[in-house]
């Protein structure tokens, strides 16, 4: 079985279907669907079950997701030992959307050409598997709770709603912008849950959200980091209370002491806590 098979399989299936892995892959939508059936006809079985909302997998396809899963983290661990072993160390630093923003942002406070390692940020809304070496670090909400991770408390990080400076249609009719499909993290749940009758406009990146806003399309609810730092937006009331969450920099107790980790996280950890009153949302409501 082909593991560039199986990788595209593992893309189709965690994505729902060919139009969101074609965009992910650089593959036609045609290309996909034949490689799948392929695989399918390779294997005897069914994978998905095909409708015009998308792919939905078989029971034959969760039982091969889930071992497809145990090669994907084979394979990383392989390529990542190649890399650090025969090549310059490569530092992965798993965020969020907002965060890995930031981070790369301020790379020069992270990283110059004259560093003796990379750095790649790795952007996802749910935990990065930093036990199976997914990533050298990750900056999570919570404290981690796996006996294998160490992590130190960075800070803290507030929100708040914005708005466009200047009044649109959208702002005067009280719409929101807000996040489409499933409502995966702590803000988006609240804008859900307050104001979803009230969303006017949706974005299926945070990119795409902020210029929204920007626009005038309507009011969304933002890291105080992001959202203070933009001129195009201003707050339209205080902190909200309940999003307010820590910030702590996490990494494997086996690799924490590593020069290039050790190093990338304190630089981290000095950049979060330089900003700390953007953070906290200090900056005074403009």
């Amino acid at each position: 079985m082909d593991w560039n098979d199986l990788k595209l399989f593992i893309d189709v299936a965690r994505l729902g279907g060919l139009s969101a892995a074609r965009r992910v892959t650089g593959l036609s939508a045609a290309t996909l669907g034949r490689r799948i059936t392929a695989l399918e006809n390779q294997i005897g079985e069914a994978l998905f079950i095909r409708s015009q909302s998308g792919y939905r997998l078989t029971a034959a396809g969760e039982a091969l997701l889930e071992r497809a899963g145990e090669v994907e983290t084979a394979m990383a661990g392989v390529s990542h030992w190649q890399a650090q072993n025969h090549g310059v160390r490569t530092v992965r630093i798993s965020a969020g959307s907002w965060t890995s923003m930031f981070l790369a942002s301020n790379i020069d406070s992270l990283w110059t050409p004259k560093s003796p390692y990379r750095i790649e940020l790795v952007t996802a809304n749910e935990k990065v598997d930093i036990g199976h070496r997914h990533a050298e670090l990750g900056i999570r909400n919570a404290r981690p709770t796996e006996q294998w991770l160490a992590g130190r408390q960075v800070g803290r990080v507030a929100f708040a709603l914005y708005s466009a400076r200047v009044l649109n249609p959208g702002i005067e009719a009280g719409l929101f912008v807000g996040l489409s499909g499933a409502a995966i993290t702590p803000s988006a749940r609240w804008l859900q849950a307050r104001h979803g009758d009230r969303i006017g406009v949706r974005g299926n990146d945070p990119q795409s959200i902020l210029e929204l806003v920007a626009a005038g399309a309507g009011m969304t609810v933002l890291p105080c980091f992001v959202g203070d730092r933009d001129a195009r937006l201003v707050r339209v009331a205080g902190l909200v209370p309940e999003l307010t969450s820590e910030q702590w920099l996490v990494s494997h107790h086996d690799e924490r002491h590593e020069p290039a980790v050790r190093r990338t996280a304190d630089s981290i950890a000095r950049l979060l806590l330089h900003h700390d009153g953007l953070f906290r949302g200090a900056t005074p409501i403009r």
